[in-house]
């Protein structure tokens, strides 16, 4: 069974920095696509960053300029790393990984719980 693995949550001050990992197992083939979801209390899920096998990368509106997605194939890992972090940033981020470009991958992590303090 497909797993992500994800790590790096936690308590941070605003302005600061976090660095967010998953990591796949059980998977016999590369994904297409992979990157981050969030969730905050009361809010619509959204996504924060995705990336295609080739690096292409697309980021959520709040994330541009301050959060940098990357992958490493061979290790069928994505990182996140996310600077400048604002309290709006609080919620529970989700990794995803599928074979389509631009939409929501069918593997989901169990989530992890960042929290931007003012």
């Amino acid at each position: 069974q497909v797993q992500l693995v994800e790590s790096g949550g936690g308590l941070v001050q605003a302005g600061g920095s976090l660095r967010l990992s998953c990591v796949v197992s059980g998977s016999i083939f590369m994904f297409n696509a992979m990157g981050w979801y969030r969730q905050a209390p009361g809010k619509q899920r959204e996504l924060v960053a995705a990336i295609t096998a080739g690096g292409m990368t697309n980021y959520g509106d709040s994330a541009k300029g301050r959060f940098t997605l990357s992958r490493d194939n061979a290790k069928n890992t994505v990182y996140l790393q996310m600077n400048s972090l604002k309290p709006e940033d609080t919620a529970v981020y989700y990794c995803n990984a599928g074979q389509l470009v631009g939409v929501p991958g069918r593997f989901w992590g169990q989530g992890i719980q960042i929290t931007v303090s003012s």
